[in-house]
């Protein structure tokens, strides 16, 4: 898998290599949201009311942006795999 961000990313999206890319979840316990952000994928920020719905907004987001990256490529779809370390909500 190659890590999208990472010089030359875009290149290794159109040669078909699987990408993966890390999101950043956090939680706001004043207004009780969850939201999400990328320091990968520029322009990824979401929020949701649950984890689940965090989850389904985070993959529209990033078949939105890489539509946006790639209009007349085939789809690019990045490994869906979200692994969340408590370290990294913040209260």
């Amino acid at each position: 898998m190659y890590r999208v961000g990472f010089p030359g990313w875009k290149i290794a999206a159109r040669a078909g290599f699987p990408l993966h890319l890390r999101v950043a979840v956090h939680h706001d316990p004043e207004v009780d949201v969850y939201w999400a952000t990328s320091t990968d994928l520029r322009g990824l920020v979401v929020e949701a009311k649950t984890m689940d719905a965090l989850v389904n907004e985070v993959q529209c987001g990033i078949d939105t942006l890489l539509e946006d990256m790639f209009p007349s490529s085939a789809p690019i779809q990045p490994v869906t795999d979200l692994r969340i370390d408590r370290s990294v909500c913040a209260a």
